[in-house]
């Protein structure tokens, strides 16, 4: 009877796409699926530059620094081209973190009273608009279970971060469970739109981020503060969460957390059975990854900082930091030409 009443959930959304032609479903023991989740891709091919500049009140000397500027491919973006560049010179080393995150390693040799580190991809989107999530028949309606090796696998995803002494969280996040058991996706929607609907977007320029419940008290927060509070809400749950650090690509700068055409951003994805990681956006209300380009994924949003790094001085020596991204489109036949010439494999310094 459940794998029926997925059949038949799947069924109604497909008839909610007037004017569309649906893939045919294959039913397979007790979950049915799509052949694909979405029917019409968003197809964007951007150019994105990312800049960051660091003035010192005089020359210091720089430590290494952890880059992780390389847009991360996934089903939905493909990445055509790469390349770093960094003033002063630095020899780089790239690697990989225990996320499948590809890191650079910028080491230092000198003094310098200017640091300049500019990233260029090109990538192409194809994230839908609408998108329709394959979710398995056991994991429809939650409560539920993962399978044995998702939850080892999973591991501290699970595990709130965050204290919550006196079960401030854990109420917050129990007012969005209508009923036991109730619609796993909706309920996702549900507590990603509260986010949205009850904290105040405020863009801020200083490092850190709110704990959940100082966004809660406070009742305003960035797109840090959004994304920590959503994951720390799947994970009260008993739900994997991890936060994404990207790109927001804003062409009609109409989005919260969009000061351009595209800008940083942080979101959050959460794995649900059948359909995997998808992806939560609070500060815009928005579920799929159709304008996202992630960089990279991790437990604590501390663990996805695009540009971190050390230098010999006090806090007074540093003048400023800047961060400039722009995103802008291209043609799909400028971002093949690249990916002929081999640019994704470019880093230099």
């Amino acid at each position: 009877m459940q794998a029926l009443q997925g059949v038949e959930r799947l069924e109604k959304l497909r008839v909610r796409q007037p004017g569309r032609v649906p893939p045919p479903l294959n039913h397979i023991g007790a979950r049915a699926v799509f052949l694909e989740t979405h029917w019409t891709p968003n197809l964007a091919c951007l150019n994105i530059v990312h800049t960051t500049t660091y003035r010192y009140r005089h020359e210091v000397s720089l430590g290494p620094h952890r880059l992780m500027l390389r847009p991360r491919e996934t089903r939905e973006l493909r990445l055509f081209a790469h390349a770093l560049s960094i003033s002063p010179m630095a020899a780089v080393t790239w690697a990989h973190d225990v996320a499948g995150n590809a890191i650079a390693t910028a080491v230092f040799d000198g003094k310098t009273d200017r640091l300049v580190i500019e990233s260029r991809a090109t990538v192409e989107l194809t994230a839908p608009a609408w998108p329709v999530f394959a979710i398995a028949a056991s994991a429809v309606e939650y409560p539920f279970v993962y399978a044995a090796d998702d939850w080892t696998d999973l591991g501290a995803l699970t595990i709130p971060q965050y204290c919550d002494r006196d079960g401030r969280l854990a109420r917050w996040v129990e007012d969005f469970v209508m009923a036991r058991p109730t619609d796993t996706l909706s309920l996702l929607k549900d507590i990603s739109n509260g986010v949205f609907t009850q904290i105040s977007y405020q863009s801020r320029e200083t490092e850190g981020t709110q704990s959940p419940i100082q966004t809660l008290d406070r009742q305003w927060g960035s797109c840090r503060d959004f994304a920590v509070l959503l994951a720390e809400a799947a994970r009260t749950l008993g739900l994997g969460s991890r936060i994404v650090s990207g790109y927001l690509s804003d062409p009609e700068e109409s989005l919260l957390g969009s000061a351009d055409s595209g800008t940083t951003h942080a979101w959050v994805e959460i794995f649900v059975p059948g359909a995997g990681w998808i992806a939560f956006d609070p500060t815009n209300r928005s579920v799929g990854s159709r304008n996202l380009i992630p960089l990279a994924v991790a437990r604590n949003i501390a663990q996805v900082t695009p540009v971190a790094g050390t230098f010999l001085g006090t806090n007074a020596d540093m003048l400023s930091m800047e961060v400039h991204v722009r995103v802008e489109s291209t043609s799909v036949q400028d971002s093949s030409l690249q990916a002929q010439r081999g640019g994704a494999n470019i880093a230099r310094a």
